[in-house]
């Protein structure tokens, strides 16, 4: 799979509880998979994220966001605490959580980001890119 690849126009899922619900539109079914300490720190691992143009959500009450850096914000559900997405705030495009979406078929793995911060006790199979910190904040501009 590409990031060309076509991307699925509607896609849904939800938080484990099932207090909040969510479509999301125009979601790319390659996705990347991010080292980082903060994505680790929030998942206990790396942070498997599919880009998505827009979301709608139900039981918006029960999400929460947080300002995880000067540039991004991750989204959670206050009752269960499940991760939902991660967003770039200059951007708009969300980075749903690939395990909350009600068919996480689709997705498959097609690089890994701030491959330098990965720590020694997992590897993920398959040739795909990764990419440092440094390439991946020179990418999008930020620092």
């Amino acid at each position: 799979m590409t990031e060309d690849e076509t991307r699925l126009p509607e896609m849904t899922g939800r938080c484990l509880c099932g207090a909040v619900g969510f479509t999301a539109s125009d979601v790319e079914p390659g996705h990347h998979a991010c080292h980082c300490e903060m994505c680790r720190r929030w998942g206990s691992g790396p942070y498997m994220g599919a880009r998505a143009a827009a979301m709608r959500f139900v039981g918006g009450e029960h999400l929460a966001t947080y300002a995880s850096s000067e540039w991004a914000e991750r989204a959670f559900c206050t009752k269960c605490g499940s991760n939902l997405y991660y967003r770039l705030k200059s951007g708009g495009d969300y980075y749903v959580s690939v395990g909350a979406f009600d068919d996480p078929t689709p997705f498959t793995v097609i690089g890994e980001i701030f491959i330098d911060a990965k720590p020694r006790g997992y590897d993920l199979a398959g040739d795909h890119p990764r990419l440092t910190e440094k390439q991946v904040l020179e990418k999008f501009g930020i620092g």
